[in-house]
């Protein structure tokens, strides 16, 4: 069967490889519907992911139909439709007893760590399946983008009085922005790019927004007049870029809270008296949790969540190597591109 591989950073191809054999007891072979890609993708495919290893079978927003289950599998049946939770963990480790499974000591992630779901089968742990009746195919494989939205939210906590900065108008900083939304918080987003920040307020209801300037001094006199002079109780950093991560507690104000939901490769570089003086607490955001990838698709299935906007681009698998270089550029306006398989 057909399978695309990234062979090393900026090399990618089709390959053929085996159809997987019948599961095992709490497993499940899935037929791969629609993947979503995302910025980890992205960094992979430029070489800037720092837990990639390469060849690898990208693929982890995946929306699948379950073709057989194993022994001891209750859960789902063949026919299912499932969002697939592509963290897979140990459940042995100290980290997973503790029930944070999201960042279990021995973690692999589908289509970073090992393979995952750009080919048409493949195997799975059967508990990592969150079926529904009612969602399509698109739209299961958004559900781990927004749980990864969603989980960074539930770090900060934010309350329906406080504001919530949002820093990065990307896929994962959109997902922020919906729950950020749900908790009645004031929600602020800034971006770089316009077309992104009209996005945000044309597609997702979000009035308030900043153009950033690139100047960190210029940025922070902007938020801080438009927060009276408070700044931000709740800041989420979701842009991968280690100097705006660097710079992000500038915008946190007294007792406030700062989420890290992007990853780099790079140092993150900060004094400590500001941090020190505003009392300011700094959370890293990693995953999703099993609970929150049933939250999100009972949202959806409720309509409190629509999906309809993030989709802007198209290809099946067979097109999907010459489309891709075309969806990392900005002007593409890419929200979030699917591989269809079916």
């Amino acid at each position: 069967m057909k399978a695309i591989q990234l062979e090393q950073p900026q090399i990618l191809r089709l390959i053929d490889i085996p159809e997987p054999p019948a599961p095992g007891p709490g497993e499940a072979v899935v037929r791969v519907m629609r993947v979503g890609i995302c910025g980890t993708d992205y960094s992979g495919y430029l070489g800037k992911m720092p837990f990639f290893s390469y060849p690898r079978i990208p693929g982890h927003e995946l929306g699948v139909e379950v073709v057989a289950v194993g022994p001891g599998v209750r859960h789902i049946q063949p026919g299912d439709r499932a969002a697939v939770e592509p963290y897979i963990n140990c459940q042995t480790c100290y980290s997973c007893l503790r029930g944070h499974t999201n960042c279990c000591e021995n973690h692999q992630t589908l289509g970073v760590h090992c393979d995952g779901g750009l080919r048409r089968l493949f195997t799975v742990p059967a508990r990592k399946l969150h079926v529904s009746t009612q969602l399509t195919f698109e739209q299961l494989a958004l559900v781990e983008t927004l749980g990864i939205g969603l989980h960074a939210i539930n770090r900060a906590n934010p309350r329906a009085d406080e504001t919530v900065l949002v820093i990065g108008a990307g896929p994962i900083g959109l997902a922020v922005v919906e729950f950020a939304k749900l908790t009645g918080a004031r929600v602020i987003v800034m971006d770089l790019l316009e077309s992104r920040l009209r996005f945000v307020r044309e597609k997702m209801g979000v009035a308030e927004t900043i153009q950033s300037t690139g100047v960190l001094n210029q940025d922070v006199e902007r938020f801080t007049e438009l927060t009276e002079g408070r700044l931000g109780n709740v800041v989420v950093d979701a842009t991968g870029s280690a100097k705006c991560m660097s710079s992000a507690y500038h915008f946190v104000g007294f007792a406030g809270r700062l989420v890290w939901v992007g990853i780099t490769s790079d140092e993150l570089q900060f004094t400590q008296p500001l941090m020190h003086r505003r009392e300011m607490t700094f959370l890293a955001s990693r995953n999703a949790l099993a609970h929150e990838f049933t939250r999100i698709i009972r949202l959806i299935e409720r309509g409190t969540l629509d999906t309809r906007p993030w989709i802007t681009h198209r290809a099946p698998l067979e097109a999907m190597i010459g489309e891709f270089p075309q969806w990392l550029k900005p002007e593409t306006g890419v929200v979030k591109a699917m591989v269809e398989l079916d």
